[in-house]
């Protein structure tokens, strides 16, 4: 059993994820859904066996340790891929996640335009939201292209794993893996300032510290990227402030009024055809309006309003409003439409005037 045949397959297939444990044929995430191959039922032995051709020493160390282990590695002449070890039920498992090799620009990703501008934006912060395989990474690394492609800055990434390899054209980019390259998302922020950034990126935000160091950096004068697990702009600001305890909300409040620039949120829709998706968008841009609803706790659930009214105006557009135009357009079922809006009841009304 070789992995790369595996890997080819899922591939050939369309797979944005492969998974693999002892006893189960291979199975390949789809357009969101989950389908086996027709291939051999990999045994205990053969998946120790595929974690010893694919770990460094380091890497089988820390497997080793903490019986799981994230990372990314590239297979000439077919991909780069993002993978995750672990053990369950005393064997080794794994999932595969398809980086493609070639970065998709903006508008072959069919994300909003307004996202071009928001890219070339000198300072602030914003931030890519959504659930785990929605696009933000790949949405991300767009952005962090339109940046490299137009202007001349000094881009710093710090990831976890470093997934889409950037080559410099116009600006310089540094992309810093955590673990090989520094030991914490906290620890390579915490000297990012001094490595003279425009622009930094930072995979994920996962506690207090970092949240911290991102809001002073964009407080600063620099760029700051990132994403969140979150479903829309109103949740992404609750949950910035939740990082914090209570006596600091209000304090953090006005600190991210200040410096958040916008919030993108986005779901992948399964095509109308069957094969494919496409991104269903949500885009905030922090208005004086909106400044003020982020300040005051009692106005925060205000937002959503904020966004619908600001399409002609700013640019920015609800993930209805994201949702009605895929389906005029042709691109999405009714069903799928109603099944991924925010309001099901709300969007029906709409669709009937």
């Amino acid at each position: 059993m070789t992995i790369k045949k595996i890997l080819e397959e899922m591939i050939n297939q369309g797979g944005s994820d492969l998974h693999m444990k002892a006893g189960l044929p291979p199975v390949v995430r789809v357009d969101g859904k989950l389908r086996h191959l027709s291939m051999e039922r990999p045994m205990p032995k053969d998946l120790e066996e595929i974690a010893n051709q694919i770990l460094t020493p380091s890497q089988k160390e820390r497997f080793t340790k903490t019986r799981e282990v994230d990372f990314a590695f590239g297979v000439s002449g077919l991909a780069r891929f993002r993978a995750n070890f672990y053990v369950q039920r005393g064997s080794i498992a794994m999932v595969f996640r398809h980086v493609p090799v070639n970065i998709k620009n903006i508008d072959e990703l069919q994300l909003p335009p307004v996202l071009k501008d928001l890219s070339l934006i000198p300072r602030g912060l914003i931030f890519v939201t959504g659930t785990v395989g929605s696009g933000k990474s790949t949405t991300l690394t767009a952005m962090v292209n339109e940046i490299n492609k137009t202007t001349h800055k000094h881009i710093i990434t710090v990831e976890d794993p470093i997934e889409f390899l950037h080559h410099d054209e116009k600006s310089i980019i540094n992309q810093r893996e955590i673990g090989s390259d520094t030991s914490s998302f906290h620890e390579a922020l915490r000297h990012i300032l001094r490595q003279d950034p425009d622009v930094i990126l930072i995979g994920e935000i996962r506690d207090a510290l970092t949240m911290e160091i991102a809001l002073m950096a964009a407080d600063t004068g620099h760029l700051v990227l990132s994403t969140l697990h979150t479903v829309d702009a109103t949740q992404t600001i609750n949950r910035v402030i939740s990082f914090f305890p209570p006596h600091q909300h209000q304090e953090i409040r006005y600190l991210l009024a200040a410096t958040l620039q916008s919030v993108v949120a986005q779901r992948l829709i399964p095509l109308q055809e069957g094969k494919g998706r496409v991104p269903a968008v949500e885009v905030m841009i922090v208005t004086s309006t909106i400044r003020e609803y982020i300040i005051d706790p009692d106005k925060t659930p205000l937002i959503s309003q904020a966004i619908r009214e600001g399409v002609s105006s700013h640019g920015m557009q609800s993930f209805d409003q994201s949702l009605m135009k895929l389906l005029s357009g042709g691109f999405i079922s009714m069903e799928e439409a109603l099944k991924s809006s925010s309001n099901p009841h709300e969007f029906s009304l709409r669709l009937k005037g």
